[in-house]
């Protein structure tokens, strides 16, 4: 059985929705944050960073969101979920599945940071250029999802489960970070995504705070 190690209001929300989506028996370790923000120390005897989510599979220890949930799919999802190589959509697949960490997160922390660590970081000119970064991601996302309730091959995948957490958890900590009122495109799909059976279940049984943060 997959242990996932799950700290509360964390990227180890997407492998708890994962197993639920595929209807998978797991145990289950919810960590509470210290101070309402870090990791205990104590998750250092699970992975040697220190970070979440992990998961236990066997005698197997694997950690990062992304690679656990190829992990799963490759050993437990029998083609569910996921776009195959030989598949149309296979490219647009594989680039959303990326783009949620590599370019979205990424984005959205690194303005944060500069917010909370800058001194009067709105006086200087670079800032600028970082929020239009932001608006420009936001802008690309909701016309990509014109017409459209997943983000990729027209089905529900492990790319929107990679998706969804920057739009809703993760903005518990970027308070003013975003503002969605001018993504209806987002805001409908973060909605949906939310609604889904399986990622209720999970969210009750992590018991974490998400909520789609539409116009906020």
């Amino acid at each position: 059985m997959i242990t996932l190690y799950h700290l509360r209001r964390s990227r180890s929300e997407r492998i708890a929705w994962l197993l639920e989506e595929l209807g998978i028996d797991y145990h289950l370790e919810c960590i509470d944050r210290v101070g309402g923000r870090y990791a205990p120390e104590m998750f250092r005897g699970v992975h040697p960073l220190g970070r979440a989510p992990v998961i236990r599979d066997g005698d197997l220890v694997i950690a990062e969101s992304g690679a656990i949930v190829e992990y799963i799919l490759a050993r437990h999802g029998n083609d569910r979920f996921s776009i195959r190589s030989h598949e149309q959509d296979f490219a647009e697949y594989l680039y959303w599945f990326h783009y949620a960490e590599a370019s979205l997160m990424l984005q959205l922390l690194r303005e944060s940071a500069l917010v909370r660590i800058v001194p009067e970081v709105d006086s200087h000119a670079g800032m600028d250029k970082i929020r239009q970064t932001t608006r420009e991601h936001l802008e690309f996302i909701d016309n990509s999802l014109v017409g459209k309730s997943f983000i990729a091959g027209g089905r529900f995948t492990a790319a929107d489960i990679m998706m969804l957490f920057p739009f809703t958890t993760l903005l518990e900590f970027l308070p003013g970070t975003l503002n969605l009122a001018a993504y209806p495109n987002i805001q409908t799909y973060v909605a949906g995504l939310c609604s889904r059976p399986a990622y209720c279940r999970a969210l009750e049984r992590a018991d974490s705070l998400s909520k789609p943060q539409a116009g906020s």
